[in-house]
């Protein structure tokens, strides 16, 4: 939202999009900024993604390590290829590691990505790679951004960040598919 705390915000999705390699069910892959912080957003997002240096995933204090399989590497590659076909803009990342020791293992480097449209059925939107890959989106209204959530098949458990508009988390969930997948019960129990 406009009035997000973006020390706060910045780091979270960079966090949730880069740690494990994307490879968690819960990694964020769809950041949809509003457009009046989006480019501010945006450069701070950069300059984090700038600082990763992948390493061994048992190490502490390692954020990126590397992706499991080499068909997981393939799964990446291809859809930083179909980004490519559709024209998007690909902020950082977007291919392997090319330097030693990283360019014998399983790394690449985690891609921030910018599609020049949203439609939840196209494949960057609906399919989950399981590769750190975030595709941002840029709104206008909050209604907007939760109809693009909505529609992918995946259940959804968005993020709002805001400072004055806290009461608009509470649309965002009735509107998440599957529901009772997640929660166990009707939402109206809760």
């Amino acid at each position: 939202m406009p009035d997000a705390d973006l020390s706060l915000a910045v780091p979270s999705v960079f966090f949730g999009a880069v740690g494990t390699a994307g490879q968690r069910c819960t990694s964020t892959r769809r950041l949809y900024l509003h457009h009046k912080i989006a480019p501010e957003f945006l450069d701070r997002l950069q300059k984090l993604y700038s600082t990763v240096i992948p390493g061994d995933p048992l190490v502490e204090d390692t954020l990126l390590g590397p992706m499991h399989t080499r068909a997981g590497i393939d799964i990446y590659t291809n859809a930083i290829q179909y980004l490519r076909t559709m024209d998007a803009e690909i902020l950082t990342g977007g291919q392997k590691y090319e330097d030693a020791p990283f360019d014998a293992g399983n790394f690449v480097q985690p891609t921030i990505a910018l599609p020049k449209s949203v439609d939840p059925t196209d494949r960057v939107w609906k399919t989950e790679t399981f590769a750190p890959i975030l595709n941002v989106a840029v709104f206008d209204d909050l209604q907007q951004a939760i109809e693009w959530n909505n529609a992918v098949p995946q259940v959804q458990l968005p993020d709002v960040f805001s400072v004055e508009e806290a009461e608009f988390i509470l649309p965002i969930i009735p509107c998440i598919r599957d529901y009772q997948a997640v929660f166990g019960r009707e939402i109206s129990e809760i």
